[in-house]
């Protein structure tokens, strides 16, 4: 069973409704501690403020189960674009501290050259480590972002993508079974189905 978190934020229709698409059915769209604790695979969606999300993930009560299943049980787990962000150890952009999967921080765009904020359509990802991930692949991806922070990882062994926009960003992360994406796959059209129907996989 593939369980999407629902903590108050994000596009969490839109993910089940790729999976559906692809023909992935046990997908779940939940907040119950309960659920969570019996999912195979796990997706963090969110979009909005770093500490908006954390304090979110608080009120729910869902740190120690996403802790368990990401660090302990080690199920295949996705972050995407704020809740990407959110397993970093924080962001510029707040005060909370992150989940801190990741050596990792998210910071601001600045509107340099003519590259307007929040960074806002489609963009190519440049692979960097030709490791075994369920991401890579040899051909050219394009993803749809929306967001105006970024993630900089201090360990270029983790960094999977990097995006140029303005400056180069790093727009994928992998430590073992965690990954993080700073792009949309929901809104990616084959090149998300693709990603969704690799992680359906695992």
């Amino acid at each position: 069973m593939i369980v999407i978190v629902d903590y108050g934020l994000g596009n969490l229709g839109s993910i089940k409704n790729m999976f559906k698409y692809i023909g992935e059915r046990d997908v779940k769209i939940s907040s119950d501690v309960e659920e969570i604790n019996k999912a195979e695979k796990i997706i963090l969606p969110g979009v909005g403020a770093f500490d908006n999300g954390m304090q979110h993930l608080k009120k729910y009560g869902l740190i120690d189960v996403l802790n368990k299943k990401a660090l302990e049980d080690k199920i295949p787990f996705l972050g995407i674009c704020l809740g990407m962000q959110l397993m970093t150890k924080g962001s510029v952009e707040g005060d909370e501290k992150g989940l801190g999967w990741f050596d990792a921080e998210a910071k601001k765009f600045e509107p340099v050259n003519g590259y307007k904020v929040p960074h806002m359509g489609w963009n190519y990802v440049k692979p960097i480590n030709d490791k075994d991930n369920f991401l890579f692949n040899d051909k050219d991806y394009r993803f749809y972002f929306v967001h105006s922070y970024y993630v900089e990882s201090n360990n270029p062994n983790e960094v999977l993508f990097e995006t140029k926009y303005g400056t180069t960003f790093h727009s994928a992360i992998q430590k073992d079974n965690i990954i993080g994406m700073q792009f949309h796959p929901e809104k990616s059209l084959h090149y998300g189905m693709d990603i969704f129907k690799k992680f359906s996989k695992l």
